[in-house]
């Protein structure tokens, strides 16, 4: 039977037109329907103010830590090495061996502790570890400050500096002991009159890069602070003598003059300071050798080849031959550098052997030989 059209337009319509997508509602829309439910919160991402101050704490952190740490190790590095110094295998080496194992253990603990309780804190405030490990630098470094810190500091350097800090370690007994056998009225003399001399030798200090009380000290062995003409041909202040072309060419061009006269006590230290820098060049920066090649000058050749005709190489291989070289110039000069650091930063003249001073100026450490602590 045949359909009308509009019977045929009824059965065939939902067969051709697609259903519309349901729309989601918005927030706001649920909401209307019910007012009681409150809005979901979207996760808000990390702001740049907030991660940057993570990555401050953590620094921070990470830099008090690792402060409280280093100045751990030394100390109980040397502490150790003072109790078990000897050559023994079983009574010295192998103690300390299994010292140094047990402290890595420990400190394998003490950071996988540290670990769990920052995860554990943090959960309260970010700002408690950093707190936490900025005390511990504090009181590491209250320690440092302590007497038995220093000692157990010296016998760390011992233990890795070898050899040269073995040298060191001599040469510095020797400067102390000097600096104690002087009059402490005289040496007060000496630094009195140097203070007329003081900005010539602290700008010529200055220009070629050397402790200003290290040139002192030169000055002080040289002429005791009244420059004169020596019978040996040394003129002025630091009794200069023969120098090389190229040291009086760098004092003058410092100087910005065309002539070096040394009778003038600034020229004459600026030359001085010259010849001592191209004398510690020559011996490699070590500081007894430099100071005894500055003493010996060209005179038979330097000490450069005298030491090549020795064969030596350094402070320790020049040892045994010192008995024909001038070994005390070294030591004078030292001595006065320490007295003149020692009155700079005391404002007096610390006796050696008197209370607690020993240990109190060998913290403040000879000038050119070791900064101290």
């Amino acid at each position: 039977m045949p359909m009308d059209k509009t019977t045929r337009a009824s059965n065939t319509g939902p067969a051709n037109v697609r259903p519309r997508p349901k729309r989601r509602r918005t927030a706001a829309a649920r909401n209307s329907n019910d007012p009681g439910k409150p809005p979901r919160k979207r996760p808000q991402r990390n702001q740049p103010g907030k991660f940057q101050q993570t990555l401050l704490l953590t620094g921070i952190e990470i830099l008090g830590l690792s402060s409280a740490a280093v100045c751990a190790i030394i100390l109980l590095l040397g502490y150790s090495a003072g109790q078990f110094s000897g050559t023994s295998f079983f009574g010295h080496l192998l103690p300390f061996t299994a010292g140094v194992l047990v402290l890595i253990l420990a400190a394998s603990v003490f950071l996988l502790g540290w670990w769990k309780l920052r995860q554990w804190l943090r959960r309260y405030s970010e700002f408690f570890m950093p707190v936490l490990s900025l005390s511990l630098a504090l009181l590491t470094g209250w320690l440092v400050t302590h007497d038995q810190f220093s000692l157990a500091y010296g016998n760390f350097r011992t233990l890795v500096g070898g050899k040269e800090e073995a040298g060191r370690v001599t040469i510095s007994h020797q400067v102390y002991a000097a600096y104690r056998r002087h009059d402490s009225a005289q040496l007060q003399k000496m630094v009195n009159r140097s203070q007329e001399y003081r900005q010539a030798i602290e700008d010529a200090a200055r220009s070629f890069g050397i402790d200003a009380h290290l040139l002192h000290g030169i000055a002080a062995t040289e002429s005791s602070f009244i420059p004169r003409d020596s019978h040996d041909g040394g003129r002025g202040l630091f009794q200069i003598t023969r120098v090389p072309e190229a040291v009086i060419a760098q004092a003058r061009r410092r100087l910005n003059v065309e002539k070096i006269v040394l009778d003038n006590p600034r020229h004459n230290a600026f030359v001085a300071a010259a010849t001592f820098k191209h004398y510690l060049a020559e011996m490699k920066d070590d500081l007894f050798l430099g100071l005894l090649a500055y003493n010996i000058g060209p005179a038979n050749g330097g000490l450069r080849f005298i030491m090549q005709q020795y064969g030596a190489t350094d402070f320790t291989t020049i040892q045994p031959y010192l008995q024909t070289l001038p070994r005390d110039y070294p030591i004078r000069v030292l001595a006065y550098s320490l007295a003149f650091r020692l009155w700079q930063q005391e404002g007096r003249l610390l006796a050696y052997e008197e209370g607690n001073n020993a240990i109190r100026i060998q913290r403040i450490g000879i000038p050119g030989l070791h900064a101290g602590l």
